[in-house]
């Protein structure tokens, strides 16, 4: 391990809002990264886990989403990127996960999202927050060589494969993830990117490009052969906004989960996540759902970057 800290006084510090020591913060990314070195880009996790997705910096609902669904120290979490921007608490949101996953390495994992790259998170809040936080953009620089360390999928059970985005063109096979390399600044093309900026469209019969500027846009077709050929029951993504919490598509063979209830503190909308446990066969999966924080249990930061992008 890297440097000292005391991992039970960060997620206190995080538990109760308050700005993380620098030196602490560093030893903690430091920590987190030899941790993520040793990970697949493609990670396989046993029955149960909780699949979460995005939480973009809402610090204290990722507290409800614990409360809702279970202590990390008792139950297996897998996020699936974008922790940070948009919301007003990015780094600690970042710091929480990263802490929770060097106190329980075994029930905490962390995928990439699109948000987690220097092109996206220095225009829509992390770089900002940086340095409103600690009067520089170490910190943002730190962020982003962890986020260049984030596994790219996960394969739950042998039956749900789970990403930020969806699929590529270019991925057909899950076992073909394991082949690129993922240690870098996310790119704006190419497979890499496709995990992590496509989106699914009921009313798609090809591969299109997706009006995002990344990624593509697939159907049914797509989902059924990547399913079929991968002998996978269905896929887990998240990177779209879902009132309801949660949204299906292709008969069920797809799902998005959202995790950011009230998203950008005025969406209104719901949020969840999904508990896949092949215990409780037929029915292997539940959808949790929670509340936001109710905003006179919140400290915010007194400085709030103003972001303007929306989707």
């Amino acid at each position: 391990m890297t440097g000292t800290y005391d991992i039970d006084n960060i997620i206190c510090s995080c538990q109760n809002g308050e700005t993380i020591d620098e030196a602490n913060f560093v030893s903690l990314m430091m920590n987190l990264m030899d941790i993520l070195y040793l990970e697949s880009n493609v990670l396989e996790l046993p029955s149960p886990t909780i699949i979460c997705g995005d939480v973009h910096g809402q610090l204290y609902d990722v507290f409800q989403l614990f409360d809702a669904a279970g202590s990390p120290k008792e139950n297996r979490f897998l996020f699936m990127g974008d922790y940070v921007d948009r919301g007003n608490q990015s780094i600690l949101t970042f710091a929480y996960l990263a802490a929770l996953k060097l106190k329980y390495p075994e029930n905490i994992y962390l995928l990439r999202g699109n948000h987690e790259s220097r092109q996206v998170n220095a225009m829509y809040g992390l770089y900002s927050e940086s340095f409103s936080t600690y009067g520089h953009y170490g910190i943002w620089n730190l962020c982003n060589e962890v986020f260049d360390l984030l596994p790219m999928a996960a394969v739950v059970s042998n039956e749900v494969f789970a990403v930020h985005g969806g699929l590529s063109p270019q991925l057909p096979l899950i076992e073909k993830i394991n082949t690129v390399n993922r240690f870098e600044e996310l790119p704006s093309n190419g497979p890499f990117c496709d995990l992590t900026w496509s989106d699914p469209s009921e009313d798609e019969t090809r591969w299109s490009i997706n009006s995002r500027g990344a990624g593509y846009i697939f159907g049914k077709k797509q989902v059924d052969a990547f399913c079929h050929l991968n002998n996978i029951s269905f896929i887990t993504r998240s990177h779209q906004l879902a009132m309801e919490g949660f949204q299906w598509f292709f008969d069920q063979k797809l799902i998005t989960v959202w995790s950011a209830p009230n998203y950008m503190y005025r969406s209104g909308n719901k949020a969840s996540v999904m508990r896949y446990n092949t215990d409780n066969a037929p029915e292997k999966y539940e959808i949790i759902f929670f509340q936001e924080m109710p905003k006179e249990k919140r400290k915010e930061p007194e400085e709030v970057v103003q972001t303007g992008y929306f989707s």
